[in-house]
């Protein structure tokens, strides 16, 4: 454990030191009952659990090799496909973890699969958001270490907003709510972090065109360089990137003339293929980790 501390770190850019992962087999990946839900669940095809495993083994390979302590979700009967995307259940600040309130039905039993976790590795439960208040973790972006951008569509709702405010005050972190595009409707899986990744403490990789004006405003405002993805990309998660710390980033291998853009700014690019394990379920890198801790 990094510097003797098992949680935090305000920011989306130091160095990540520790990580929650799922595998696909922990959510049900090889579970048939489970797996006939695919459409449901709005996945483009049926999941293949072996080329899943070869890539997300992949992205664990880049976290290893970086130096960051992975722990794992234990498998649970009550685990959508969805909860690999182990990034939305919790967010975690420096006082402790605030528990999700999902915005998809689907994947309401993760927060308190991830609570038990928690638990037991001595991590603190700030807070929980409760009904009718919704919110998701890929909408949450740190700016700074006191300031949360909170993306208001269906995943995350103003009452979610409004108790993430009231638990995250206390603390003296301001929480702005930026509003979402309807994109492919209530079904689709669009979160702020669908939109821009934060590479460093000054540079966002954005979708720009999906973004709304007064968001757009406000990284400006405050001084961040965007760098935008090739739009050809967009339909294959190029704006979801993971940022390890020091410059180095994970990205979809497949996203190639992003990939280029951000090796031109300087950024250590290191891919993983994620056709099954990305795509196919609209969760890149970033949705694939819940970070735990960094520095």
């Amino acid at each position: 454990m990094a510097e003797g501390r098992a949680y935090g770190g305000q920011t989306m850019a130091g160095r990540l030191a520790r990580v929650l992962l799922c595998t696909p087999e922990a959510a049900g990946w090889r579970d048939p009952l489970r797996v006939k839900d695919w459409r449901e669940l709005g996945y483009l095809e049926i999941p293949d659990a072996n080329l899943a495993r070869a890539q997300h083994d992949a992205l664990r390979g880049h976290l290893q090799d970086a130096a960051v302590e992975v722990l794992e979700l234990p498998a649970a009967p009550d685990l959508s496909l969805d909860a690999v995307y182990a990034h939305d259940a919790s967010f975690v600040t420096d006082e402790g973890v605030v528990l999700m309130k999902m915005g998809k039905a689907a994947r309401q039993s993760e927060p308190a699969r991830q609570a038990a976790l928690f638990a037991a590795v001595g991590i603190p439960i700030l807070g929980a958001i409760e009904a009718p208040g919704t919110a998701e973790a890929g909408d949450l972006v740190w700016l700074d270490t006191d300031t949360l951008l909170a993306g208001q569509g269906y995943r995350t709702n103003e009452a979610g907003i409004a108790q993430l405010r009231a638990l995250l005050r206390p603390q003296g972190i301001d929480v702005i709510a930026a509003p979402l595009p309807y994109g492919a409707g209530p079904g689709a899986c669009l979160h702020l972090m669908s939109l821009m990744s934060v590479l460093d403490e000054r540079t966002l990789l954005v979708d720009l065109p999906w973004l709304a004006v007064q968001t757009v405003e406000l990284l400006k405002e405050r001084g961040f360089a965007l760098i935008g993805i090739d739009e050809s990309e967009r339909e294959t998660l190029a704006c979801n990137v993971l940022a390890l710390g020091a410059g180095r980033v994970v990205a979809i291998a497949e996203n190639v003339a992003t990939n280029r853009r951000l090796a031109a700014q300087g950024f250590d690019v290191r891919g993983y293929p994620g056709s099954a394990i990305s795509r196919n379920g609209s969760g890149g890198p970033t949705c694939l980790t819940r970070p735990l801790l960094r520095l």
